[in-house]
């Protein structure tokens, strides 16, 4: 069975192959970057694949895998403003929808698999460091930029340090540089490489989809309880995360980079 745009979303595409659902991110005009219409669409996609998925990839462009959060969307309004999801119904507009949205990838009853192409900057590394499982072509490069202007990748950390270590984590943040494929399949951010990715997506799926849902749900239960307590963390990344992205100097930073290009550094 392959069943393409199952269900219409403004911000993905989603492919349904047997137990696979493929989700792109599709905001090309944007580099794919997250804005809150991204957040609830990918979480009413994780909802639907709770009950049938055995693996879910989440993908971008071949140049752009997730480049953060959109600058030029919170430059043009508060981001505490609420939206309606596809059904009407108001969503609590909070970073709390986005350390939700990782979490269920970290933890939900299925695999997911991150197909990293291009670039993955800030919030694109979180979508990363929340899979079960990376891949990633040899084009891929991972950084967090937050610092730039002033702020810090909050919800990010908790996930990014879990798969790599506080050092390595801290490393990439206090740097803002990118680190390439290899770097970060040394690291352990990242899990293969190959010059061609999809071959290497093609090899894991044929294994991945033999798996039970059963066995699925089970194992990633019992490994959320082993590892970094994400759910307890939410609380203190999600507190730091508003009080970054309401910090009127930041927002300030953040418009002038958005309207004249101008990073906080420069006159």
């Amino acid at each position: 069975m392959n069943i393409v745009n199952e269900t219409a979303y403004e911000t993905i595409k989603v492919r349904r192959q047997d137990s696979v659902c493929f989700l792109e991110i599709a905001r090309p005009e944007a580099n794919n970057t997250i804005n809150k219409q991204l957040i609830v669409d990918l979480s009413e996609a994780l909802s639907e694949c709770e009950e049938w998925a055995t693996v879910v990839v989440l993908s971008g462009s071949p140049e752009v895998f997730c480049y953060g959060a959109d600058f030029k969307a919170m430059a043009r309004m508060d981001p505490m403003l609420t939206i309606r999801d596809r059904h009407g119904e108001e969503e609590n507009d909070t970073p709390g929808l986005m350390y939700d949205l990782w979490l269920r990838m970290a933890t939900g009853p299925y695999v997911t698999i991150a197909h990293v192409r291009g670039q993955a900057n800030a919030g694109g590394v979180g979508f990363v460091a929340a899979s079960d499982i990376v891949l990633a072509d040899e084009s891929a490069q991972f950084s967090l930029s937050e610092l730039i202007f002033g702020l810090y990748p909050a919800c990010v950390l908790p996930f990014l340090i879990r798969r790599v270590g506080f050092q390595k984590a801290h490393y990439l943040t206090l740097s803002t540089a990118p680190i390439g494929a290899k770097q970060a399949m040394e690291w352990g951010l990242v899990d293969a490489v190959e010059p061609q990715s999809e071959v290497l997506l093609r090899r894991h799926l044929q294994r991945l989809r033999r798996l039970s849902k059963s066995g699925i749900r089970r194992y990633k239960s019992y490994a959320s309880r082993i590892s970094m307590p994400l759910r307890d963390l939410k609380s203190t990344a999600v507190a730091g995360n508003l009080e970054l992205f309401t910090d009127q100097a930041n927002r300030q930073a953040i418009t002038r980079f958005v309207e004249r290009g101008v990073f906080p550094w420069e006159p």
